[in-house]
């Protein structure tokens, strides 16, 4: 079908929201400014499509000739623009999908089309259903150091996706019943137009940015707000279609939620067991209103009557045993015993948060002591319902409730701890000294730590000594061992099922964990004597280095006396998490690829006789960002790739920042994210679609990973002047006084690069459009392997690398996300960004090195994928690009414009939130921030 047909809805709606956009900029603003934006955006268009210098040199003196109050002005349109141009395309992604399947066309990483290809491989539902049972899918939701989007904001941008919903219904309402000119139809589609002008206008005097630092607490109110859209109801969707695939066999609750905001402490001294509680309250309190709200619904819909109706006796007697009194319903089991169910409830949300239900039919009593046995009473009615042979009035609401307390418990998301290993290591040394057993601790030999370490968990006795005063810091690390006991005993189990160990390096490192979960209660018993503990010990293997000491170190931990039976008896599970966005910051994207895809085979070498003999599980942990440098991409060609049995039914992953917001924000796209993650899974666990590499295959990543990490530490590790290259040529200083997230940008107070945290560093990258740690260093190394003696040589590698991205998922992933990350780029505007730098020999010598080596990577793409131009097969994207950049550019243009007038001593506010707004803008824009 053409392309420009196809997409000619979407271009009617951001010409329509663009519209209404200019008409309240020339309504609020006057025409001067309205003339203004159109002239900054038409210097843009051709600049960016010509690189016309002279436009360059025209929008150049018009920017800075523009007063902080217009420059304010003409940011806040392009930002907005980028806002509902994002809303435009997740409205026509949902289009053309429906337009696929009403002709019965299914994409990959549906469930439907995953379902045909595990039936046509000979796969039965019952195998299917069995898989289930021992899955788990987990996206888990982090806190974002350079998350901006506030919540004001992305209510009014939902209310404006229903608007484009409501919109294509009422024109396809019109094809069926009437002609496109009716009246009634242009009436319906002027009333619509007045709503989105409304609440475009809310958005036009709402502020973008904050005033104040995000705070823990804002952060969880940001990430719950996406179960309340989208989580709540959309995952008891994919059950049900997954229920209609595997008809006559059972659904396993397998998808569920995880959740780090409030138990990530791992360099944010922000989150207490303070922020714990709260963060599991509230949780609580979010889980426990939906349910409220659906039993009241559901008790006005169940009225049927038992002067009509038989009813079972365990029906009877849910019934009986409610509290409700009513005459009028008195003879309507169903909502008398809803009525009980809903003050039960309330009393669990008074106990559990300290809130109050919103509405009492009978005051709250007999509270729920678990969500088992609200379940229990759920499952009562479903039953009484499917024997009158009523079971349609269980499939419209009860049946989703069922499931949404199967997968969300009172817990509604697990909630991981994480700490960084230097940290447990100081509190244990804390404890040891003033116990009087190793005055020394941090300066024992690994082999010493280990054998103390066995001992004392081998010990029944604590370690604390009562009386005397321990550190704040102590105190502090301690107490979230003991909110997360008192957590679970509340919660549940599954409210802290994980413990992260950041910056592991060796075996001691879990020990210590291990050992402090033993002084406060969340270790039953002593090592080697039937022991068990609460909390899955999770190492994070993050640098190049401790990828390749991963599976040593998980093999030297397994083989200590005690451990085996240990984690046999508090579950069989292994939680091993991969950390790509610092192995990219270390080594660069392909070292940081092919160091994964190595520790995984590792790993997976040392669980396989472990889960074959010992029952024991490893699930991998994948530490995404949202940018491809940070090991974003397509979630469902990631899955695919991974290394041949390394799923299994088992996969947890971050979901992050801005990606929550793309993903997430409206309910449809939500769901069909996820339901991505389970096609995926799926497949990679059943069709076993990887293969193990050919040994030249092997061979060829190794040396190209070892030539690209050369180049990238040449640049960012080993060349003089680097660093403060990229502090000038980037907005990261402005980005770190941003208020977008409670976390500091960097974990030192330095400017060194080693310092800098993963996500500023992506991010400032992803502002500046160069893009770098998603590309950078494949050129250089594809050149050198093709940089053969003889022309038959380099024949036969460049043949080698063409088969290698046409047969092997791993390679042929690694190159379609630098394709992305390239197509995103721009180095037109880089160099605009450059010109930042004061020094201009450090200027013309890091960005002459950069530029040399995206033109290698450009050529090296195309000699191996044999594609010409960027995006080839990628048309969503390509597309988005095509409508969307031309617009982003006047932001970037308008924020070197500011950086340069606030780094020359402009420190009026108007500059700094210009700053921050183009920041907004272009994240929105480019749709992920680091």
């Amino acid at each position: 079908m053409n392309s420009k047909k196809t997409d000619l809805p979407l271009v009617e709606d951001i010409r329509l929201l663009g519209k209404i956009l200019g008409d309240i900029v020339r309504e609020q603003e006057g025409n001067s400014i309205y003339d203004l934006v159109e002239k900054v955006r038409t210097l843009s268009v051709t600049f960016h499509r010509d690189a016309n210098q002279k436009d360059n040199k025209e929008l150049t003196n018009l920017l800075k000739g523009l007063s902080s109050d217009d420059a304010m002005k003409v940011l806040r349109a392009f930002t907005y623009f980028s806002h509902l141009a994002n809303l435009a395309e997740d409205r026509h992604h949902i289009r053309r999908r429906i337009d696929y399947e009403r002709k019965g066309i299914y994409q990959d990483g549906s469930i439907s089309v995953a379902m045909k290809k595990l039936h046509a491989a000979g796969i039965t539902t019952k195998v299917i259903s069995k898989m289930l049972e021992q899955s788990l899918i987990s996206p888990v939701l982090t806190a974002h150091p350079t998350e901006v989007q506030r919540t004001s904001i992305l209510e009014a941008e939902r209310e404006i996706a229903h608007l484009l919903v409501t919109r294509d219904q009422i024109k396809e309402s019109s094809k069926v019943m009437h002609s496109s000119k009716d009246a009634l139809l242009v009436r319906e589609l002027k009333v619509n137009e007045g709503q989105i002008r409304a609440r475009v206008l809310q958005l036009w005097h709402t502020r973008l940015l904050r005033f104040t630092k995000l705070t823990v607490a804002d952060e969880i109110e940001n990430a719950l707000s996406y179960y309340e859209s989208t989580f709540l109801r959309e995952i008891p969707k994919i059950y049900a279609q997954l229920e209609e695939s595997l008809v006559g066999n059972p659904v396993a609750s397998f998808l569920k939620m995880g959740q780090w905001i409030g138990g990530d402490r791992d360099g944010n001294p922000n989150v207490s067991a303070q922020t714990l509680e709260y963060a599991i309250q509230r949780q609580a309190e979010m889980v426990l209103r939906y349910y409220l709200t659906e039993v009241h619904h559901l008790g006005r819909e169940l009225s049927v009557s038992a002067l009509l109706l038989k009813f079972p006796k365990k029906m009877q007697a849910l019934a009986a045993a409610s509290p409700d009194t009513n005459e009028h319903r008195q003879d309507e089991p169903y909502r008398r015993a809803l009525t009980g169910m809903y003050a039960r409830l309330a009393a669990a949300l008074k106990i559990l948060t300290g809130r109050d239900a919103a509405r009492h039919a009978v005051e709250p009593q007999n509270p729920y002591k678990d969500s088992q046995q609200f379940l229990e009473d759920l499952k009562t009615i479903e039953s009484s319902l499917i024997s009158q042979g009523a079971k349609t009035l269980s499939d419209k609401r009860l049946h989703g409730l069922i499931r949404a307390v199967e997968v969300f418990g009172f817990h509604l998301a697990t909630v991981d701890l994480r700490q960084s290993s230097d940290m447990h290591q100081a509190v244990i040394a804390e404890l040891l000294s003033i116990a009087a057993i190793e005055g020394n601790y941090s300066e024992l030999t690994e082999v010493q730590k280990r054998k103390l370490l066995i001992s004392l968990l081998q010990d029944p006795r604590p370690m604390r000594v009562n009386g005397f005063q321990y550190s704040d810091f102590a105190i502090s690390e301690i107490a979230i061992f003991e909110m997360a006991k008192k957590m679970r005993q509340l919660f549940g189990h599954d409210a802290i099922r994980h413990y992260i160990i950041s910056h592991t390096e060796t075996v001691s490192d879990l020990l210590e964990v291990l050992l402090l979960q033993k002084e406060v209660g969340l270790m039953h018993g002593v090592l080697g004597k039937k022991a068990s503990l609460d909390l899955i010990v999770s190492p994070l293997f993050e640098t190049i280095e401790d990828l390749r000491n991963a599976a040593p170190i998980m093999q030297d931990f397994y083989a200590l006396p005690g451990i085996l039976d240990l984690i046999k008896r508090s579950g069989a599970e292994q939680d091993i998490m991969l950390g790509y966005s610092d192995s990219n910051k270390d080594g660069g994207i392909v070292t940081s690829n092919w160091e994964l895809y190595c520790a995984e085979l590792a790993l997976v070498k040392v669980f396989e006789p472990l889960e074959e003999k010992q029952g024991i599980k490893l699930r991998l942990f994948h530490g995404r960002g949202g940018t491809v440098g940070r090991g974003g991409g397509p979630s469902y060609e990631a899955i695919l790739a991974q290394p041949p049995g390394t799923v299994r039914g088992q996969i947890r992953l971050t979901e992050q920042g801005e990606v929550i917001g793309s993903k997430y924000a409206n309910p449809e796209i939500g769901r069909r994210n996820l339901e991505t993650l389970v096609a995926a899974t799926l497949e990679a666990s059943l069709l076993k679609p990887t293969k193990p590499a050919s040994k030249s295959y092997l061979e060829a990543a190794a040396k190209i990973s070892q030539a690209s990490m050369n180049a990238y530490r040449g640049l960012v590790y080993e060349t003089p002047g680097f660093a403060e290259y990229f502090f000038d040529a980037t907005p990261i200083r402005e980005i770190a006084k941003l208020n977008i997230g409670s976390r500091p940008a960097s974990r030192k107070p330095s400017q060194k690069i080693e310092d800098l945290r993963a996500i500023p560093w992506s991010f400032s990258w992803g502002q500046c459009r160069l893009t770098l740690p998603g590309w950078y260093g494949f050129g250089s190394a594809v050149q050198e392997f093709l940089n053969q003696p003889k022309a038959a040589d380099k024949k036969a590698a460049l043949h080698l690398l063409q088969k290698m991205y046409q047969e092997w998922p791993f390679f042929r992933t690694l190159l379609s996300n630098m394709d992305m990350a390239l197509a995103k780029s721009d180095m037109a505007l880089a160099s605009r960004y450059s010109e930042l730098v004061a020094d201009t020999k450090l200027r013309k010598r890091i960005f002459s090195a950069i530029e040399a080596e995206w033109g290698k990577t450009i050529e090296a793409l195309k000699l191996v994928t044999g594609e010409q131009v960027r995006l080839a097969n990628n048309p969503g994207l390509a597309r988005s690009i095509r409508h969307r950049f031309p617009y982003i550019d006047p932001l970037h243009h308008l924020q070197v414009e500011l950086v340069r007038r606030y780094r020359a001593g402009k420190h009026d506010e108007r500059v700094q939130r210009g700053i921050h707004i183009a920041i907004n803008g272009i994240s929105a824009g480019l749709r992920n921030t680091g």
